[in-house]
This record gives C-alpha cells, structure tokens and sequence, in this order.
C-alpha cells in the first residue's frame, strides 16, 4: 500500500485509515475479534489507526492498545481525540486545559503507550478559548506526550481561526482536521478542503460509506438492512423520511455505476474521497471481518472523470452546520437538511 505525507508533517501514512469507533459496546463487544481485525489491517498495509476517548466510554482505546501490544505500537501513527463526556462531572467534558491534562493520562493508559502521534479535538467548544485549548495542547507536545495536535469536525472559520492563533501566540498548531465527506456529503468540498490545502493540513475524512448509505445493503426493493447505527439514530435511515428516499435515489444511481466500472460501491465510494488532493486518507469504521476485507482494496482503486461521469467532482455545497452535542454518545454531524447529494435539490 502506498503512502501518503500526514500534511507537513513528514509523517507517512497509508491512504486508508482503521477506524476504530465500532470496536467495543457501540458495535463489536467481543475484544478478541476485534483484535483480529486491528491486525489484519496492519497485515493488509495500514499503518494509521484513529480512536477516541468518547468511544464506548474507553473500550475502544483499550482494544487498540491490546492489539498494538507486542511490539505492534512502533509502526503504528495512533491518532486519539478528547472533547466527549466521559462521565457525570460537567468538567469530565470540553477543551479545558483542566480536562485535556487529565484524560491524556487515561488515554495513554488505555492505549497502553508512552506517546500519542496525533491528539485530536474532537468537536469545537464555544465556551472555550481557543488559546486556551492550544496552550494544553502544545504542553502536551512539550512534554513528549503527544506528537501532534489536530482538529475534528471543525467548521472552516474555526480552522482559520486556530491558525492564527497559533501563529499569534506561538503555539502548536492543528496539523489535521477530520471531516465528514463522502459521495453523499460533499458540503465540504466548497470551503473547508481549499482552507485545509491553504494551510498544508492533513485531512483525514470520516464516513466515507456516508454511515452505510454506501455499503451496498441499501438498495431500492430490499428490505433495510439490521443496523446497530440505525437503532441509535433511527430518524437518519427511516425511509418514510424524504430525505432519505432521496439518499436511497442517489446510492441506487451510484451502484449502477459500480457495476457498470466493475467495481463495488464500496470501492467506489472509499475510491472517491481519497482521490481528492486535499485528503490525506479515508478513515473505515469495520465492525466485523467481512466489512474490513470488503473495505480494503479501496486503496488500489483508481477513479477518472470517465469512470465518474455524470457523477464527477462538484462544487455544490452541504450542510456543513455542526450541532453543538456534550456527549458525543454518536460523534456524527446531525443533518438539519439533506445534504448535498449528486443530482438532489437541496
């Protein structure tokens, strides 16, 4: 597998990203299956794997830390994020310095290693300081606790603006920023991609299956598919919604062009974020085996305008309005409309 520069970082990483978000009570709760598929995707070629604190409140973190055990950990880019609340204290939340100190030590632990290669904020604070947030993190830098310092789900103002402040106050600066983009969800091609080039940040999609929309289980005349994220967030795949009678239009058109290309919509899709220049990788979220393998040749697929035809890069916007959500039970944006889909009236 090829690899691709993390921004300006130097750092190499492979074009596709293990998520880990469904390892653990959220999705798969046996930790020795888990395990195995952490290493599979280590054998396959992927040497980058993103996390998060808020993640089955830790058990993830924990799964990852016991696959990278025995001598797994130096090959690895470990990428984690705070923000999510992690209990019933109203201060086991935020950017906080107060916070940010205390749940690096337990991830750490958790991820049984003596450093992070990139700490990410996982959604932006309004009632923080960004200043604030910065200056505990590039304590972290200073200390040899964390390697690098990188964004999630920031709107493109707030990238802009954690720049400025870097530069102004002599801090470590957010090397990356983590978005949601897919086929379905382009919003950010508009602003948020360009600002990211502009400042030489890596980024790192999530979702690039658009929450399984892309999956290939999702098909007009079938019966939905059993889904552990449609039992949490039920509203976002209820096709009685219209929103989501026009998400199934869109993936109906796009399976028929995987197949006319020979490829899955799987590859497809995966294939489609990675091939923006601004994209570092695609970040996958496997629950079982068979997801993964499915997942992994996205990396060898190469996309043209003539296999994307009709279907090509745009540059119509999304929402990309991200709704301010003190748990992060499910670190998802929440559509307030429907998004920017291929050939869909917004």
């Amino acid at each position: 597998m090829d690899h691709r520069s993390l921004g300006r970082t130097g750092v190499q990483v492979s074009p596709v990203c293990l998520g880990a978000m469904m390892f653990g009570d959220w999705g798969n709760k046996d930790h020795d299956e888990s395990v195995r598929i952490i290493h599979r995707a280590l054998d396959a070629g992927i040497n980058f794997i993103d996390t998060a604190d808020v993640y089955s409140r830790g058990e993830s973190e924990e799964i990852v830390g016991k696959a990278l055990a025995g001598g797994r950990r130096d090959n690895v880019v470990l990428a984690t994020k705070v923000h999510g609340s992690m209990g019933d204290d109203p201060n086991q939340f935020g950017n906080s310095r107060r916070w940010i100190v205390r749940e690096v030590e337990a991830s750490l632990r958790r991820l049984n290693t003596d450093w992070i290669d990139l700490y990410q904020i996982h959604r932006p604070e309004p009632d923080t300081d960004i200043d604030e947030t910065l200056g505990a993190l590039s304590d972290l830098v200073h200390q040899g606790k964390v390697r690098y310092i990188g964004s999630s789900t920031f709107p493109p103002s707030q990238v802009v603006e954690a720049q400025w402040v870097a530069c102004e106050r002599g801090r470590e600066r957010f090397v990356t920023e983590q978005p949601p983009y897919s086929l379905l969800v382009r919003g950010v091609e508009a602003d948020l991609l360009p600002t990211c080039r502009r400042y030489g940040m890596g980024v790192i999609p999530w979702s690039p299956l658009a929450g399984g929309w892309l999956s290939g289980r999702w098909r007009k005349g079938q019966e939905p598919p059993v889904s552990t994220r449609a039992d949490r967030i039920p509203t976002r795949y209820d096709l009685s919604i219209p929103a989501n009678q026009r998400k199934l239009d869109v993936v109906e058109q796009l399976a028929v062009l995987a197949e006319e290309a020979g490829l899955s919509l799987i590859h497809l899709a995966i294939a489609f974020v990675i091939r923006h220049p601004a994209v570092t990788a695609a970040i996958i979220g496997p629950r079982t085996m068979e997801q993964l393998e499915s997942q992994l040749g996205a990396a060898d697929v190469t996309l043209d305008d003539t296999v994307l035809g009709p279907h090509r890069r745009d540059r119509r916007t999304g929402d990309q309005r991200q709704p301010r959500r003190r748990g992060l039970a499910e670190p998802r944006p929440r559509a307030r409309r429907a998004p920017a889909l291929i050939h869909q009236r917004n």
